[in-house]
Formats: structure tokens, C-alpha cells, sequence
């Protein structure tokens, strides 16, 4: 038997992913490829693509599609990238517009070749989306910027209504899964967020090997950070390279978190097996 079908044998059944397809998902589809756009729905896979698409959310994921950094769980590509395209942000807001989008997540990859990690182009490509969008809601996920806080006020200044930042994992697990991220750094992160007055989210993903103790622990750094939303799901092996799956966690156990998280303090949780940090993002903006 081949290790492929060994891996296809392991989803439980609860694992049912909707086709992506109807007349709105196609309508995005065509105008992402036509106008040259990266979407973290497709560089990452996201098994919530048609839902998201067909309601009028989609993820950009700006600067392009190389990172400088090898998370071990991660599907993006991993390289030396290429310059930043100046047309980008006019192009991104104009495709929105085009697409008539309500929310619109904004995300990228890590940029360390950069002075300021791509602070600066964030808050540019933010500011013009949202002077060619009047009425439109954004979530900023963005990465930890070597954890410099003036790099991170660019972008809370360019006004996102949500500014998220996934911790992805508890801390014991960080250092095997996470390329040069620290899980300090990024409970900062979400805590200067929260500090600067904007609505804090972040997330994990579960099956990598974490106990239910840690889950918990990892609610209560968050809660102590002023974190406001929390996205839980399960982490999918996207290649033999990665990172194996530990467990696929049951739905129950999921709820189980749901209420957990929100006894402690969470506006928001979004917990689910396929629960992604978008899933619902435009919800989150009256957190």
C-alpha cells in the first residue's frame, strides 16, 4: 500500500468539504487569475474557499507568494522573493471593487528581506483599498514583523477594522513547527494590537501533538493579551514534506473548546475541524 493511500485511508468521516463551484465562486475565481492576484484560499489550500467566495469574503495575500521563512506546516512556497509590485495596492483595491466585495481579508506572507518586513506596503495597500471601497470592512492577518512595534502601528494606523495574528500552535510545539517565529513574539503581537484601542484575533490549529491542557493554557495567554477572537481547526498534512498529523480531533472536542473559549472571555470562537483564521472573518468585525 502506498503512503498516499495510507494518508487518505487516516481522514475521519467526518471530513466532508463542499466543491467549490456556483456563479459568485467562478465570477472570483476568473477575475483573481485575470488581474494577477495571490489568495491564501488558494496558495494555502483553504477547504472553505467556495463557502467564503460565494458569500462575498475572499483572503489577498499580498507582496507575493515566496516567504522567507519554512514553517513546517505551511503549503506557501518558501524562497528568495522577488521585488514588491508597486501596482499591487491599486490593483488589489480595484479588483475588490470589481468583484463587490463586502469584507475582505488581507494577509502575507513574511518578508524579512525587507527593512520594515512590508509595514509600510501594508498600510499603503490597506489605506487605498479602503478609499476605493467606501463601506468595506477589513481584517489585516498579518505576520509578527520581528515583533517591532512601530512596524505593527503602520499597519493598525492604515485603520483595519480586525488586525489578526496566529499564534498556530501551543507553545511547546512552537519551535517544531514554526520557522523563526517566536511564540512570545506573537503573543506581543496580539497584545500591542490590543493595546492600540483595535479588535485582537488570532488562532491555532489542532493535531499536531498539543493536549487538551495546553489548548487551554493557550485560551488564557491569549485572554490575557486582550485577544477578542480565536479561530481553532485542523491542521491537514499538505504534503509528505510536512509536518505529519498527530490526531484528527473529534467535532465534539471542538465544541468542547468553543465553550471553553468563551467562558473564558472570547467575543468570538470559531472552532471547528475545518475552520480556517477567515472563516467568518466578517463577523468578527463587531467583536
Amino acid at each position: 500500500m502506498s503512503r498516499s493511500s495510507v494518508k487518505k485511508e487516516r481522514l475521519p468521516e467526518w471530513f466532508r468539504m463542499k466543491r467549490a463551484e456556483g456563479p459568485t465562486y467562478s465570477h472570483l475565481r476568473n477575475l483573481v487569475e485575470a488581474n494577477r492576484l495571490h489568495t491564501i484560499c488558494k496558495s494555502g489550500n483553504c477547504p472553505n474557499i467556495g463557502e467564503c467566495w460565494n458569500v462575498g469574503t475572499a483572503t489577498f495575500m499580498i507582496m507575493g507568494d515566496t516567504c522567507t521563512r519554512a514553517c513546517r506546516f505551511c503549503s506557501v512556497r518558501t524562497g528568495k522573493p522577488g521585488p514588491l509590485d508597486e501596482h499591487e495596492p491599486e490593483r488589489l483595491a480595484l479588483s475588490i471593487k470589481e468583484m463587490g466585495l463586502k469584507h475582505c481579508v488581507i494577509t502575507s506572507v513574511d518578508r524579512d528581506d525587507l527593512e520594515d518586513g512590508g509595514a509600510s506596503f501594508w498600510a499603503e495597500t490597506v489605506r487605498t483599498i479602503k478609499k476605493a471601497n467606501p463601506g468595506l470592512t477589513v481584517e489585516a492577518l498579518i505576520p509578527d514583523f520581528q515583533g517591532r512595534h512601530e512596524h505593527i502601528r503602520l499597519v493598525i494606523n492604515a485603520g483595519p477594522e480586525v488586525i489578526s495574528h496566529n499564534l498556530e500552535t501551543v507553545r511547546r510545539l512552537t519551535p517544531r513547527i514554526r520557522s523563526l517565529n517566536r511564540y512570545d513574539t506573537s503573543l506581543d503581537v496580539v497584545r500591542f494590537i490590543a493595546s492600540e484601542g483595535r479588535t485582537a484575533k488570532s488562532g491555532i490549529m489542532l493535531g499536531l501533538g498539543e493536549s487538551e491542557s495546553e489548548v487551554l493554557e493557550t485560551m488564557d495567554d491569549l485572554i490575557s493579551a486582550g485577544c477578542k477572537i480565536m479561530t481553532i481547526g485542523q491542521y491537514l498534512q499538505p504534503t509528505l514534506k510536512h509536518y505529519p498529523v498527530t490526531e484528527y480531533i473529534h467535532p465534539e472536542q471542538f465544541k468542547k473548546y468553543e465553550k471553553a473559549g468563551l467562558e473564558k472571555g472570547f467575543r468570538f470562537v470559531e472552532s471547528s475541524p475545518l475552520v480556517r483564521s477567515s472563516y467568518h472573518a466578517e463577523r468578527h468585525i463587531y467583536a
